[in-house]
């Protein structure tokens, strides 16, 4: 999954351009973000880019930031 402080529709529209196989979370009130430290304060404008492995049991195995979103599944496979 995915998550970002977009609304529903916006949301709706870059998956459709960039043909996201997967699900994005509408984070609007920032709430997913600040959990998970993906932003400082409610107030941000937007996020960082971290990337959670999860186990099936819900525990967080890794936590992976990257600042090249082009690279950043190069950086999830070789953290693994």
């Amino acid at each position: 999954m995915g998550a970002s402080f977009d609304t529903v529709e916006e949301n709706r529209a870059f998956a459709e351009k960039f043909d996201f196989p997967y699900p994005l979370l509408c984070d609007t009130d920032r709430a997913l973000s600040l959990a998970y430290k993906a932003c400082e304060d409610a107030s941000d404008g937007y996020p960082r880019r971290i990337t959670y492995v999860i186990s099936p049991e819900g525990v967080i195995e890794r936590a992976i930031e990257t600042n090249d979103p082009a690279g950043q599944a190069s950086d999830i496979i070789n953290a693994l």
